[in-house]
């Protein structure tokens, strides 16, 4: 027998079969009933209404996105499209930004803001970043809209997602298009290299509300793998209809959670107000999450981190030894509006108890790291017990329950790190920087950091010995997660029973010498060899403090000086070397990032660039590409080439992209300030290319790129105007012309062209 099953008006139908299996057979059966019925069957056997349950889920989003955002959606690149496309668009990037929306606290302008879908968007429509939190938050997004609430996402939306955020880490920020620029220049910040990388969340905006495929979500995993070898610095998250539509109800959509929980060998508090406490087990934490996922967290401050170190840690626990979790956990704590026992229960034993409109309001990273690790390995995860606390607040004062909220989340946690404080060889440490080099010394959190010169933290400390330690798996170790250099392994071969103020101070005084010279060399770079100077500046320091005198380094009277009067010579042919190796090791278009990272990689990379720096063969050259300055003959002749052979079209028009670091950080706002900046109008002439819509004169291409550079920020100096200005979806004016030059290589039976030959040869 069939059913039909009514939704939310009498033509909402659908049809499915009692069992849970489907025969071939019974589809053909089904498909003709469903014929009968009205009903659409799809490839899968399911069977939908034409105009269903979705659609008119879909419309109320509908209406708050155009009204929230249809004033606030850039579509001016969009030009002269149909009507209907125009709307699809519009509502793409409104999508885009409700998901940011939904994903930061920011203003509908702010969220607007964040949208760059479009022409060289690189499989990305918006980006998000939170700096407040400690790593920085980045969310990318891409969405798909869909009138009917079947938004697509296959193979295609995996692998051009990816291709963004390999660009992304690979610094590649000119790829992207004019309206991700404005977001470049706290990206550069976040990828300086002198802080923790920061945690990457791939959204998907979906307007759909079945769960992907398979083989899709497969397939995303996989490739997140990748950038995972050496933590979990990547993840995703599925935002979809249910999503959508609780975000555009507001407060109205926040979920009231009722449901039954069991605590074993439970207590209780009455005084002042109603409390129970107990331990409750990893499958029933996870099956309450599971049933009500971001609605149990309605009155979290952070919701779930689900990238956060912390969270990465529950789940090892879990997993590795479970046994030990309740112990190692601070527990969760519910608000609930009531709290009714359902049985009657001794105190110390097995309670169940029924809690309306609960909230986990601490522990949220607990509850969804417990969901994560007992999906990923039930066996284990089960053994998992964990300490929850249940307060009523039925007969407590207004405002009672946002106190609990706040004051659960601002305790400060204990770190590894103070333990260590407590440390005699720390203490002895400090005592002797103060008598014997009259510096401080500073050991505890919270006490004030002294003035570079004064002194440094026993944190800048452990970065410093971890960089010059013998084993670079260290400097790997210090790059990825400081906190690691705390554990008492780690922190003993750094350390030592007994060490050397003298040369604790001098490691410090090298790795800042490093850090120094490199962020001088990385104004110069771009790509890759930026990518270098900023995460690799531990390796660099590994390979440089080989090539210096440290033996004496823990004598008082050892001059030092003249040791560290070498680190300009010799950093940039550090930082050539160590890119090299990881060229070498694993390839020119694996991550900097990754290589830096991993214990493992960073022994071969340092093995490779030590042995590059003992030899006798010179230091060598930095390939043009990765020089924001250097122009080699072919992108000289480029203007040449694309003006010859007609590449651009008369009236063409191109976009301005900040090419180097300081121009990064320089230029966005100026750019941002007139949208004409940024825009310029070709035409195929023998000089003065380029008419700029800012003042409608005509220029050369970097004759145009260097006076607005001037103009942006004061800075005069040659430019290559040809790796600045963008053709969207062509790519820059340099790769149009190494394109046109492939092709007429091609029609000549590759042999050079006339100019491109002179330039060689000038």
């Amino acid at each position: 027998m069939w059913t039909i099953t009514q939704f939310v008006t009498p033509s909402d139908r659908t049809i499915r079969p009692p069992g849970s299996e489907i025969t071939s057979r019974s589809v053909v059966s089904f498909r003709f009933l469903a014929t009968l019925s009205g009903t659409k069957v799809t490839q899968s056997g399911d069977l939908e209404e034409e105009h269903g349950m979705s659609v008119a889920l879909v419309r109320p989003v509908q209406r708050v996105l155009e009204e929230r955002f249809g004033s606030l959606i850039d579509t001016s690149d969009l030009g002269s499209q149909s009507e209907e496309k125009l709307r699809e668009h519009r509502l793409t990037r409104a999508l885009a930004a409700m998901a940011i929306g939904i994903e930061h606290p920011l203003t509908d302008e702010e969220c607007a803001q964040a949208v760059f879908d479009g022409g060289d968007d690189r499989g990305l429509d918006a980006i998000a970043i939170d700096r407040r939190r400690h790593p920085t938050r980045i969310s990318l997004v891409q969405a798909k809209w869909s009138d009917n609430g079947r938004g697509k996402f296959g193979e295609a939306e995996v692998h051009k997602m990816v291709e963004g955020l390999d660009l992304l880490l690979d610094l590649r920020f000119s790829k992207f298009n004019g309206r991700f620029q404005r977001h470049v220049q706290v990206l550069e910040e976040c990828y300086d290299g002198t802080q923790e990388a920061p945690k990457i969340t791939l959204v998907l905006a979906l307007m759909r509300s079945d769960a992907l495929g398979p083989e899709i979500r497969e397939l995303l995993e996989r490739k997140i793998k990748q950038f995972n070898e050496v933590e979990e610095m990547v993840d995703y998250k599925v935002l979809d209809l249910r999503d959508f539509r609780r975000a555009a109800l507001g407060d109205a959509a926040t979920p009231k959670v009722d449901a039954t929980v069991r605590l074993e060998g439970f207590g209780q508090e009455t005084t002042p107000y109603k409390a129970y406490y107990g331990t409750m087990t990893t499958p029933e934490i996870a099956e309450l999450y599971g049933k009500h996922r971001r609605g149990l967290f309605a009155r979290n401050i952070r919701d779930a981190l689900d990238l956060t170190d912390v969270n990465v840690k529950i789940r090892g626990t879990l997993t590795d030894a479970p046994e030990h979790f309740w112990y190692f956990s601070n527990g969760i704590t519910m608000l609930c509006e009531r709290i009714k026992p359902t049985r009657k229960a001794v105190t110390g034993g097995v309670g169940d108890f029924l809690v309306e409109g609960v909230s986990v309001v601490n522990g949220a990273q607990t509850v969804s790291a417990i969901h994560k690790a007992y999906d990923e390995n039930p066996e284990a995860a089960q053994q998992g017990r964990v300490l929850v606390r249940l307060i009523s607040l039925e007969d407590c004062p207004p405002g009672f329950g946002d106190l609990v909220t706040t004051n659960t989340n601002t305790q400060n946690p204990i770190e590894e790190r103070d333990f260590k404080s407590l440390d005699p060889v720390q203490t002895a440490l400090r005592d002797t920087f103060a008598f014997d080099l009259r510096l401080a010394y500073v050991i505890k959190r919270g006490e004030r950091e002294p003035a570079p010169e004064h002194g440094c933290t026993i944190t800048e400390a452990a970065e410093a010995l971890a960089a010059v330690h013998p084993n670079a798996e260290y400097a790997a170790l210090a790059k990825r997660d400081l906190g690691g250099l705390w554990e008492d392994g780690t922190y003993e071969a750094l350390f030592g029973k007994d060490p050397a103020a003298f040369r604790v101070w001098r490691c410090v005084q090298l790795l800042r010498s490093v850090r120094g010279h490199l962020q001088e060399i990385r104004e110069g770079l771009v790509w890759r060899a930026a990518a270098m100077a900023g995460y690799g500046d531990l390796l660099v320091t590994h390979v440089i403090f080989r090539q210096l005198d440290t033996r004496k380094m823990s004598d008082p009277d050892f001059d030092w000086d003249t040791q560290l009067a070498r680190v300009p010579e010799l950093v940039g042919e550090a930082l050539i070397r160590s890119l090299q190796a990881v060229d070498v090791e694993y390839g020119p278009n694996s991550h900097i990032i990754a290589a830096v990272r991993n214990t493992e990689k960073i022994r071969q990379v340092a093995r490779t660039a030590l042995r590059g720096m003992s030899s006798d063969s010179p230091a060598p050259e930095l390939a043009a590409d990765y020089q924001a300055s250097a122009s080699s003959g072919r992108q000289v002749n480029a203007v040449k080439t694309l003006v010859k052979q007609g590449a651009i079209p008369d009236g063409t028009v191109l976009e301005y992209r900040p090419y180097s670091g300081p121009e990064r950080r320089e230029m966005p706002q100026w750019l941002a300030e007139d949208q004409r900046r940024s825009q310029a109008i070709w035409r195929n002439s023998a000089t003065d290319q380029l008419q700029w819509c800012y003042d409608d004169q005509w220029y050369s291409p970097s004759g145009l790129a260097r006076m607005m550079r001037r103009q942006a920020s004061g800075a005069d100096q040659s430019t290559q105007g040809t790796l600045r200005w963008f053709l969207p979806e062509s790519g820059s004016l340099a790769e149009i012309a190494e394109r046109a030059r492939a092709e007429a290589d091609l029609l000549v039976g590759n042999e050079p062209d006339a100019d491109e030959t002179a330039a060689g040869s000038a």
